[in-house]
């Protein structure tokens, strides 16, 4: 039995923020499996900042083809197998890309324990792209302890928000979210327990800190890089680790990436800049995803979930986290 699957492909690669003309939708019937494979209903896509680069030809992650879909996790279920270990009905995450089924080598799918948590959570508290990435940015790299004042940008988007509550769950005294919009701030302050959030948008962020971190920063989580990586270089401590995870305001012009103009800030206060991405910590998952599950069950751990629907919108969606416009982890129920 044969399926329409929906699906959007990359008709041009965008040169800055990517627009409609840069995308095609197109329907067109499953193909047949060959043994080994799974044909997978795709229920939701997690909506990333990875997916921007790929988007580029050369890009860091693996790139999306000219005429194919485009990478993306998700979750969906099994309604076909010609797979060991895969039965109609099962819940998968693997990289489902755009579109609304996946014809997919078994081998590239997880098959999910649904007791231990919801099937969205392993897109976003559990999720290798938000939960876990926050997670070894914050334990392994940032080496968070108790006493220390942590900064986080993009501190209402997904990857931000976990890693914020992360390190007031490792004992920072002190957790201090930048975000764009009042609405974002007084999210972090009052639905995840932040000590403080600076509105970017509306405050003059280097001054915000002086007031917030008088003593200085001992971690920040960057998001961001840019202005804000370097206002808070200036204000940095002895010993401090910066840890890089991403810079989405660098991703629309990957060929003209800007550096850190206080990187001498690191040499006079002997302090740390580290990037990571949460694949070098692959052996370390269940240690990771047992701890977030922990806190998840317990209630310690927030994760907002934004679910929008309808894969045709997907280039939207993509737009949307690019330009901030959502809170928490940004979902695409296909």
């Amino acid at each position: 039995m044969t399926y329409i699957n929906k699906k959007i492909i990359l008709k041009s690669r965008p040169t800055g923020r990517p627009n409609d003309s840069n995308f095609t939708y197109l329907e067109e019937e499953t193909a047949p499996l060959e043994d080994g494979q799974l044909l997978i209903k795709v229920d939701l896509l997690g909506i990333d900042a990875f997916i921007r680069t790929t988007l580029d030809e050369g890009g860091f992650h693996q790139g999306a083809e000219i005429g194919g879909v485009i990478p993306a996790l998700g979750i969906g279920q099994v309604v076909q197998s010609k797979a060991e270990g895969f039965a109609e009905g099962d819940y998968v995450f693997g990289p489902m890309c755009s579109q609304s089924y996946a014809v997919m080598p078994s081998f590239t799918m997880r098959k999910l324990d649904t007791s231990v948590a919801e099937p969205s959570a392993f897109l976003g508290a559990l999720g290798l792209t938000t939960g876990m990435t926050a997670y070894f940015g914050i334990v392994d790299v940032g080496r968070v302890k108790p006493g220390d004042t942590v900064v986080v940008s993009g501190a209402a988007g997904a990857v931000g928000s976990m890693a914020g509550q992360i390190a007031r769950l490792s004992g920072a005294s002190k957790v201090i979210g930048i975000a764009g919009g009042p609405h974002k701030t007084k999210f972090l302050v009052d639905e995840l327990k932040f000590d403080a959030a600076i509105d970017y948008k509306n405050e003059n962020v280097g001054a915000r800190l002086d007031e917030l971190a008088p003593d200085g920063i001992n971690v920040f989580f960057d998001n961001v890089g840019g202005e804000i990586l370097d206002d808070v270089l200036m204000r940095i401590v002895l010993g401090s680790r910066i840890v890089i995870c991403g810079a989405i305001s660098q991703y629309e012009k990957m060929t003209e990436v800007r550096g850190p103009k206080n990187y001498l800030k690191l040499a006079e206060r002997h302090s740390s800049i580290e990037g990571f991405a949460v694949f070098h910590f692959s052996a370390h998952y269940p240690r990771a995803e047992a701890q977030l599950a922990d806190w998840l069950r317990s209630g310690d751990l927030v994760m907002r979930e934004q679910i929008e629907h309808g894969v045709e919108n997907f280039p939207a969606m993509l737009n949307m986290l690019m330009t901030g416009g959502h809170h928490g982890k940004l979902l695409l129920k296909v």
